[in-house]
């Protein structure tokens, strides 16, 4: 699993059928060790998060699982939406 950070939406009028209806994010993954932000990707939100809003992951057949579908084409999901995180003791910084 991942963490990143939700930065924006994507709308996609013409898709392949199992995508329909299904809310599309980019997130920025968020690499805690080094507090710094890493690539940027697109995934199926299934909890409802917003823009600015720090989540959790997950990817390959974990993220078709989310969706309770197999056949769908997504390698990305967004599962959790986080309140905090905790590196040896410490929380991060804030943005």
């Amino acid at each position: 699993m991942l963490i990143g950070i939700v930065v924006g939406n994507v709308w996609a009028t013409r898709k392949e059928d199992s995508l329909n209806g299904l809310k599309l994010m980019v997130v920025q993954r968020l690499d805690l060790a080094h507090n710094k932000l890493a690539e940027s990707f697109v995934a199926v939100d299934c909890v409802g998060a917003g823009i600015g809003e720090r989540v959790l992951i997950t990817t390959g057949s974990s993220a078709r699982k989310a969706l309770y579908n197999q056949e769908s084409p997504v390698d990305a999901a967004i599962v959790g939406i986080l309140d905090q995180e905790e590196m040896m003791g410490k929380k991060p910084e804030s943005d």
